[in-house]
């Protein structure tokens, strides 16, 4: 088990959002991206471990709709007013990555998000059992390194939408102890 897999499990609120995420009637569905590499640099931070970001949820179905999907997260709203809920159904998300066809499920598409530190994902499994999908590792998270995802770096284009990405989030006005990779 990785140091991330405790760090969740010991965060009553991520595990309560977990649960939740776990109750919806959605394929594939993973708490991801931003929420999760927040939490572990704030904890890491001595920084407030009160989610501090959007709750970023992906799902893959290709019978629901962007307009349904719409619909799910103003429900999610509803039902959840004390968090900041973002869902996003990955089967119609690669369009906002250059180059980049429709993805084959959740983890897939989690894999090709810009940053390493980013592409990181949680869910509870059947058993109710946290699973976290980590395809390129913890280290970099744990040691506050931004770099690209291979998925990234190969294109020129994604490559620059990593380079914008970076420089307009101001991740280090935050976390001065990050390591941006630029090539």
């Amino acid at each position: 088990m990785t140091k991330i897999y405790h760090m969740i499990l010991c965060n009553s609120d991520i595990m309560k959002i977990l649960a939740i995420i776990k109750s919806l009637p959605l394929n594939d569905c993973w708490l991801c991206a931003g929420t999760l590499r927040n939490f572990v640099w704030n904890k890491l931070s001595g920084i407030n471990e009160t989610l501090t970001s959007d709750i970023d949820v992906v799902f893959f179905d290709k019978n629901i709709s962007y307009e349904e999907t719409v619909v799910l997260e103003q429900q999610l709203k509803d039902n959840y007013p004390q968090y900041d809920w973002e869902l996003k159904n990955e089967f119609y998300m690669n369009t906002h990555s250059p180059n980049t066809p429709k993805y084959t499920s959740s983890k897939d598409a989690i894999s090709k998000f810009p940053e390493k530190c980013t592409a990181v994902g949680a869910r509870l499994d059947d058993r109710n059992q946290l699973e976290l999908y980590l395809p390129y590792g913890e280290e970099e998270i744990l040691n506050f390194i931004v770099s690209p995802t291979p998925y990234f770096e190969e294109d020129l284009l994604r490559y620059n939408v990593y380079l914008k990405r970076v420089d307009k989030k101001k991740w280090n006005n935050i976390w001065p102890r990050l390591t941006i990779i630029k090539k």
